[in-house]
């Protein structure tokens, strides 16, 4: 007969940041831990864009959880997805149709887009939260690029070459800064009648500055490396309409074939599981020590929180935030932990191209070269595992020696210009 476990059974919701952190916090304790995540693989986020422009490839920045884990006896990982939780007899639906019973229950579930209220601008305006994300963008860019060489319509060529991004935050600031670096320098030399300067990259914010959440000076020196790389920012621009090839704002029509959208997230239904009060991103508002309020068992961390420093103000939702959150529920388990949880800020680090960062640590406020190299020892060190590091360290290498982008890959079907070829020979290597 198959012995019982009497161990506190923890179900942690999700592997990214938070939820990855717990289970190693709890590995080898005297705890069961079960990870379930709908994909088998945990992703370093900040470092996606660089696959949507074609920098790295997936698996530099992304690992399978199982490996992760595969010390951690205790712990063991599902693949599948959460669908609901019943707080009164502690247990979570899978939808597998399985439910697992928990003594402690950790909702590390992260954010997905918000359109504020505008989902359907969705099918053109792709925004950037998972590797399939960023390879549908890498793709569509890419594509851009092929087709405008073989385009003839000085009007539809203009559009192929020209890249909107949505949302001045960090990730809209490198992913318009990649953008350029990848259209206007990386592949220029590669095509024979499009030049450096035939491609356009707005990026378009409703705020009045770039990198909002940095002190202005930072902000201010973002927004001039962005123009030294060639991007149009547009600031104190809503949009008022996204659609098949174009964005409008105000009175202006831009006509683009690429549209990425960096401008909002929505937490998980987390909040919906379990009828919790929540911000009006979804987040659940949770106690000093991450306690969903009412719900002794249940913590929520990362994005599915809205927790508050010691000001009162909701901590950012960024990746140092989730770890240390992740760290602090799971010694409160072990017993380990009894005062609130308090954030350790290391500051903010955002890169806006080739050798151009801002760090702000505060007092230390650095722009430049000597951010940039910050912030790419302080990524490589992050990552998950040795090899992702050594990938990254020789790309980055790579990529800076020769300005090549070395995972320029179409895959799948994509549209062929039969007629448009055969007049290849007549283009002129400029901007129409």
């Amino acid at each position: 007969m198959q012995e019982v476990s009497t161990r506190p059974r923890v179900v942690i919701v999700g592997a990214g940041f938070g939820g990855l952190a717990a289970a190693k916090r709890l590995a080898g304790r005297a705890v069961d831990v079960t990870v379930v995540d709908r994909r088998n693989h945990h992703l370093f986020q900040p470092l996606l864009y660089q696959v949507a422009t074609a920098a790295l490839s997936p698996a530099d920045i992304a690992a399978p959880i199982r490996s992760i884990l595969a010390n951690a006896r205790n712990v063991r990982v599902l693949l599948d997805e959460v669908h609901d939780v019943d707080a009164d007899s502690n247990r979570v639906a899978l939808a597998s149709g399985r439910s697992l019973e928990y003594d402690w229950l950790i909702l590390a579930t992260g954010a997905r887009h918000s359109y504020f209220g505008r989902d359907e601008w969705a099918a053109h305006a792709p925004g950037l939260k998972s590797i399939e994300d960023a390879l549908a963008i890498r793709r569509k860019v890419l594509l851009a690029l092929e087709q405008a060489e073989n385009e003839t319509d000085p009007e539809r060529r203009k559009a192929l070459l020209t890249f909107v991004v949505i949302g001045a935050g960090p990730t809209g600031v490198e992913m318009a800064g990649a953008i350029a670096e990848l259209a206007r320098r990386a592949v220029s030399s590669d095509f024979r009648s499009i030049t450096p300067h035939c491609s356009r990259v707005v990026l378009v914010e409703a705020g009045k500055r770039v990198l909002s959440a940095f002190p202005g000076k930072l902000s201010d020196d973002a927004a001039r490396s962005l123009v030294d790389l060639g991007v149009e920012v547009r600031l104190g621009s809503p949009v008022f309409d996204v659609g098949s090839g174009y964005v409008q704002l105000g009175d202006e029509l831009i006509l683009a074939r690429t549209i990425v959208w960096a401008a909002g997230v929505q937490a998980s239904p987390a909040a919906e599981w379990l009828d919790a009060e929540q911000d009006m991103n979804g987040r659940i508002f949770v106690e000093p020590n991450l306690r969903v309020p009412s719900r002794e068992r249940i913590f929520a961390i990362g994005d599915t929180a809205n927790a508050a420093d010691r000001s009162g103000k909701p901590l950012p939702a960024v990746a140092p935030v989730a770890k240390q959150q992740g760290q602090y529920v799971a010694d409160v388990i072990l017993g380990r932990r009894k005062a609130a949880f308090a954030y350790r800020d290391f500051g903010n680090l955002a890169t806006i191209g080739r050798s151009k960062a801002v760090i702000d640590w505060g007092a230390l406020q650095l722009s430049g070269l000597t951010a940039w190299l910050i912030w790419s020892v302080a990524h490589i060190w992050f990552l998950v595992g040795f090899r992702s590091r050594i990938a990254v360290a020789i790309s980055w290498l790579w990529s800076y020696a020769t300005y090549q982008r070395n995972a320029r890959l179409i895959t799948g079907e994509h549209p062929s210009t039969p007629t448009q070829l055969k007049r290849l020979p007549t283009l002129e290597r400029k901007c129409a």
